[in-house]
């Protein structure tokens, strides 16, 4: 009996070791890529999960002191409102019953009040200072650690996710945390000491009027229950509503150069004017969700006003206080009426605030990442590339793209994938790079399988030309040298020239240092390629990638794209796809990918005699 319960207890330990050993695995990917102020932000996304007052709360962790220098200013800054009711009061009482020292009285009422208001020059600066520098610094680090995450993030993540999505998270929703946080910090703090102090200088003079004050707050609490989830649910919808919007925004403009090539303007426009008039339906909701929550809280306060004012004078009238203290408490009560009204008007802003926050949790707690930890870094890679009745499938596919795929590429070795579109040659390649993983067997780089090694080590031995060649706003220098910045003169005067490129740069105005316009508009095709294949030499790889790199070019382009690739694929195991077939006839041997997997495989001569698969293929480019 007590064997059976151990064996219990070690197989109940066990599961629990197994259950948590994804996320122990995935702490510590965040704990060797993330430095500290990261890591915190991640934890406490991840503490408190549902909780978006919380977190946002815990995202200021220190920032403790710089906000508690802030509020202690703002209490200094702010003591004039404080005052000037009592001064009020004073100098109204003085008025109405004088006496010889009069004059003197009201001159130190009025000394006391501008010696108060003077400082607020200086302590408004430093409040200012010390809370705006803690939130810039926080919507720094918010912003700093989304797109680290977003580095870590799959590719397939990335590919299922829209980027207009992503930069809307990044840039707006960081924008409300920010708007909230400034809020909470000013509006918020200054409600709640105005209505602090003007309740504690009531209940010292009366504690009758200070009864009928506290009679307004169960009708602020009320207001707000009958409206918070309303707000909160509209909120969310219009904040989804607008990340879609910038979804469509991104695609049209990336879309403009066909849309004008087929003369396509009006069915665009409408499309996006469809759009824009869902969001701005959306948006009228919430507007006017919020004005009616805004009207019923204003008339409800104002008419308390009212009732105040009446209140206290009859209670002057009876002689219970002074004419000077009916100003008083009017002023307080007005003050009390317009902090409970600006906390009404502020929940709009809150509930965006934290619905931003729920947003960001989005991709913070995101666990699709590459892990590296525990994973074995390649001390070198000599480019031996195995498949071990390797196949893949979609999640949501209904047949695996191919499978049983046996095959071993030597170090050195150039082979070119060759077949219909969809068979899966760029699914291959993928694999190899190790942006998506295979579902049946095993990928073995130098007989390693690519489960167990450490990608991002692995990455810094392979280089890849795609097909659409990719460049960033910058110079072509920058373009080259992506990655290796610290290349010589030398070394990319020999790079520029093995990738025929010469020619290009002494046509540019500054040469190396011209400017490529953003995704390289101001370069052809040809000359985009031929950049990309430069970043590529650039960094020595020991597997080259090449992904139908001269497909989409003239025969000019595609020749000097070719001379250089010749020049690339020198001692490097080399991986091409390729629709061409004329570009391949040099290629060690050429594997041709059909549906479900590998059909063929030999040298260009081989395929050619056998008038197979590959055979009929190239018969069609003739």
């Amino acid at each position: 009996m007590v064997i059976e319960t151990m064996e219990k207890a070690k197989e109940w330990i066990g599961n629990i070791k197994e259950r948590n050993k994804e996320k122990y695995n995935y702490r510590l990917q965040q704990e060797n890529d993330l430095d500290a102020t990261e890591l915190r932000l991640l934890e406490t996304f991840k503490r408190n999960r549902n909780h978006s007052l919380k977190t946002l709360m815990e995202i200021y962790k220190g920032h403790y002191l710089e906000l508690f220098l802030a509020f202690v200013l703002f209490v200094v800054k702010h003591s004039p409102v404080w005052v000037l009711p009592i001064v009020t009061a004073n100098i109204v009482n003085i008025a109405t019953n004088p006496d010889e020292n009069a004059g003197r009285k009201i001159l130190t009422n009025i000394v006391i009040m501008i010696l108060l208001l003077s400082q607020n020059i200086l302590t408004n600066y430093f409040h200012t200072l010390f809370y705006a520098r803690a939130i810039r610094n926080v919507e720094r680090d918010l912003r700093s650690s989304l797109v680290r995450k977003l580095q870590q993030l799959s590719i397939s993540y990335h590919n299922e996710m829209q980027s207009g999505r992503l930069q809307s998270k990044i840039m707006r929703d960081v924008e409300q945390i920010e708007t909230l946080s400034s809020q909470i910090f000013i509006t918020v703090l200054s409600i709640i000491m105005n209505v602090v102090v003007a309740l504690s200088v009531v209940v010292t003079k009366s504690l009758t009027v200070f009864l009928f004050f506290l009679g307004t707050i169960p009708v602020a609490v009320c207001i707000m229950v009958v409206f918070k989830s309303k707000i909160k649910n509209y909120n969310k919808a219009f904040r989804k509503d607008m990340e879609e919007t910038s979804v469509h925004v991104m695609e049209m403009i990336e879309m403009i150069p066909v849309t004008r090539a087929h003369g396509l303007e009006k069915k665009e426009t409408d499309k996006m004017d469809h759009q824009l008039y869902h969001v701005a339906k959306s948006g009228l909701r919430l507007d006017m969700v919020q004005a009616y929550f805004s009207s019923i809280s204003w008339v409800a306060f104002q008419a308390f006003q009212v009732l105040c004012l009446g209140f206290t004078g009859y209670l002057a009238c009876l002689g219970k206080i002074s004419v000077g203290e009916v100003v008083m408490y009017q002023t307080y009560f007005g003050s009390i009426v317009a902090q409970v009204s600006g906390v009404i008007t502020l929940l709009p802003t809150i509930a965006k605030g934290l619905e931003s926050v729920d947003s960001i949790s989005d991709i913070m707690l995101c666990h699709d990442v590459e892990n590296y930890s525990d994973k074995k870094k390649l001390h070198s890679v000599r480019g031996e590339i195995t498949f071990e009745n390797a196949g893949f499938q979609y999640k949501d596919g209904d047949e695996p793209v191919f499978e049983h795929l046996n095959l071993k590429i030597k170090e050195g070795e150039t082979v070119a994938f060759v077949g219909e579109s969809g068979a899966g040659k760029t699914t291959i390649l993928n694999m190899v790079i190790g942006f998506i993983h295979a579902t049946q067997g095993r990928v073995l780089i130098d007989g390693q399988d690519m489960e167990t090694i450490d990608l991002k080590n692995y990455r810094a031995n392979i280089a890849v030309v795609p097909q659409t060649p990719i460049l960033f706003s910058g110079t072509i220098r920058d373009n080259i040298t992506y990655g290796k910045e610290d290349i010589s003169d030398e070394k990319l005067r020999e790079v520029i020239k093995a990738a025929n490129l010469e020619e290009v740069i002494a046509q540019m105005p500054n040469g190396m240092d011209s400017m490529v316009s953003e995704h390289g508009s101001n370069l052809s095709g040809g000359q985009r390629q031929r950049v990309s294949i430069a970043r590529a030499f650039i960094r020595d790889p020991k597997i080259l990638i090449l992904d139908e790199a001269t497909s989409a070019l003239d025969s000019i382009s595609e020749e000097k794209i070719q001379e250089a690739t010749d020049h690339l694929i020198q001692n490097r195991t080399t991986l091409i796809v390729a629709h061409r077939f004329s570009t391949i006839k040099n290629a060690d041997r050429i594997a041709v990918i059909g549906k479900g997997g590998l059909k063929e495989l030999g040298t260009y001569e081989e395929l050619m005699e056998r008038k197979g698969e590959f055979y009929h293929l190239r018969q069609l480019q003739i």
